[in-house]
């Protein structure tokens, strides 16, 4: 049964950046608008069973649980901020595998706990940053626009990482439909916040737009996401941020078949090396679980 929900999740995330891309480039809808309405009503479909079933569910909600789902939340909204942003800047390849550096940032963020990493970890970090230097190097010849897109996407990255962690500590004791509404809510919440702070309009889109927000939302909000974080509560969030790794070949055959995106062949290199030095990491760090070492899952424990 995971496996079937993680293929699914992979194809609901790899759709993502392609049609992020192709509605923000044929469309008047804004980035923040995608990750508004997207967020939006994700959460009001996954509270709907939740409200008829159980009404009284959310109220039964611990104080722990709540923080866990709001940092959650407040990672995703910037999360989507970047990434969406760096679809228009560079890329749908060069994004896309820059934003799942994240299970890269993991293991940073482990570092930065004082936590020992075994070598092949390290050097997995290592072949990774060069799939990145790789990449930005390429897109410097293109243009500074692309530089900074390539930089969003690595933030959102971190972002990530710091989305999964969270959502696995909540998913410890939360079933999916309500940790799922109350972090798709407020990120919802916080991305309008964002919209009405930078003048990104929320509405007035005309059909193809909508049809494009519809799209996003049930292929990578409630397919991809949301398949991800059910499996957060029979997975560690290393190894469901592994999977997510599929994503980086996914979106960009996606992008090369509808978008018509080439690449220069050094970007592929780049590519390339990020998957290989993420497996690297992730191999090295569940050796690491199985020695007894400290693991992605307990970040936060304490």
């Amino acid at each position: 049964m995971n496996f079937i929900v993680a293929a699914l999740g992979v194809l609901g995330v790899a759709s993502s950046g392609p049609l992020i891309a192709g509605t923000l480039g044929a469309t008047s809808v804004t980035a923040l608008a995608i990750a508004f309405w997207r967020n939006a009503i994700a959460a009001v479909v996954m509270a709907s069973p939740i409200l008829v079933r159980e009404p009284r569910r959310f109220r039964k909600v611990r104080r722990n649980e709540f923080t866990w789902s709001a940092v959650a939340a407040v990672a995703l909204a910037f999360h989507f901020a970047c990434f969406i942003t760096a679809l228009q800047l560079t890329s749908v390849a060069a994004a896309t595998a820059l934003v799942c550096l994240q299970s890269a940032w993991i293991a940073v963020f482990q570092l930065l706990r004082g936590t020992k990493h075994r070598w092949p970890v390290l050097v997995g970090l290592g072949i990774a940053l060069g799939g990145v230097v790789a990449i930005t190097g390429f897109d410097m010849g293109t243009s500074r626009t692309a530089i900074l897109g390539d930089l969003l996407a690595v933030a959102g990255g971190a972002l990530a990482g710091l989305y999964t962690l969270a959502g696995g500590k909540a998913r410890q004791s939360m079933g999916v439909g309500t940790y799922t509404t109350l972090c798709y809510g407020i990120c919802a919440a916080i991305v309008a916040v964002l919209a009405l702070a930078g003048g990104q309009p929320l509405v007035g889109f005309d059909a193809g737009g909508w049809l494009g927000i519809l799209a996003i939302t049930v292929c990578a909000q409630l397919v991809g996401h949301t398949a991800f974080n059910h499996l957060l509560a029979t997975m560690s969030p290393l190894l469901v941020s592994m999977i997510i790794l599929l994503e980086i070949p996914g979106a960009a055959l996606l992008a090369a078949a509808f978008l018509h995106e080439t690449l220069p062949a050094g970007t592929y290199a780049g590519l390339a090396l990020i998957l290989v030095g993420l497996a690297v990491v992730v191999a090295g760090q569940r050796r690491g679980k199985s020695d007894g070492e400290g693991t992605v899952a307990e970040l936060g424990a304490d």
